[in-house]
């Protein structure tokens, strides 16, 4: 299947945001993106052709934003109407080893779904980690980088660990807590850690370079089997070369951006087993 023929969802529900990045991104790189609302793929109210069944697709992404107001905690109702609705299907979608992808708001749904950091066999559960407040009390809107940990996440295998990448933050809720001492360790043990937080110049890693606090500077997570992943800056902020954010003094905004090279691979690695 070539990259015209990958289908992908970009879910959205009110308060979803960033998924037009997303979708020019993935349309920019050959696929064929297409922005779902839940409501389509629960077949409620929408008219027959806007119909949609999560099995359409080569693979789900959840975007960032502040889905339903981020109210009660974010992407914690989001979460709960997918696990209401879709629970099953998304079970399947998952255990079949297509690509879940949660970005920033998506990331704070899979860990409320229980997908990450997850159970061997793919089935949604109770959360065992949380997206936090922020250490410094507010939201936190700056360049941040991000190196590769070398671990589970087949798309980026080959890769070599410690690979940089500029990712923007936008987040209030990005601090990881893992629940327990021993999901810690089968989190390290297991390559589930996708990204850690970095400093631009090797130092040791503090804010704002971890703009959240997070537990072993951890910025993304995968599953035990390496086909769903969240993490918590943005790529597709970064994805042009015009979003950099020192474009205007190196005087050339043509080209791509480290958020690219992250896309790219992950479309490389749906394009490979679909």
């Amino acid at each position: 299947m070539g990259r015209r023929d990958l289908a992908l969802a970009i879910l959205s529900i009110e308060g979803t945001n960033c998924d037009d990045e997303l979708r020019e991104a993935f349309a920019t790189l050959g696929a064929r993106p297409e922005i779902v609302h839940l409501k389509q793929l629960e077949g409620r109210d929408v008219v027959p052709e806007e119909r949609r069944r999560l099995s359409d697709y080569q693979a789900l992404f959840v975007p960032g934003g502040f889905s339903a107001g981020d109210y009660v905690r974010a992407g914690a109702i989001l979460a709960a109407r997918m696990r209401a609705s879709i629970g099953p299907e998304l079970e399947e979608f998952v255990r079949s080893g297509r690509v879940v992808g949660g970005i920033c708001n998506g990331f704070q749904v899979m860990t409320e779904l229980g997908l990450l950091p997850g159970r061997p066999d793919g089935r949604l559960g109770t959360p065992t980690a949380a997206l936090m407040t922020n250490d410094s009390g507010h939201f936190e809107c700056r360049p941040t980088f991000v190196a590769w940990n070398g671990g589970a996440f087949p798309a980026l295998r080959g890769v070599p660990k410690g690979t940089r990448f500029l990712f923007p933050s936008a987040h209030a809720e990005g601090k990881l807590v893992l629940g327990s001492e021993e999901l810690r360790r089968s989190v390290e043990q297991g390559g589930q850690v996708l990204f850690r937080w970095v400093s631009p110049d090797g130092s040791p890693v503090r804010y704002p370079w971890n703009p959240n606090g997070s537990e072993g500077n951890i910025a993304g997570l995968t599953s035990v089997e390496g086909n769903v992943f969240g993490l918590m800056p943005h790529p597709e902020r970064s994805f042009f070369r015009a979003q950099a954010p020192d474009w205007t003094r190196t005087g050339s905004a043509a080209g791509f951006g480290d958020g690219h090279r992250f896309l790219d691979a992950v479309l490389s690695y749906v394009e490979r087993h679909t």
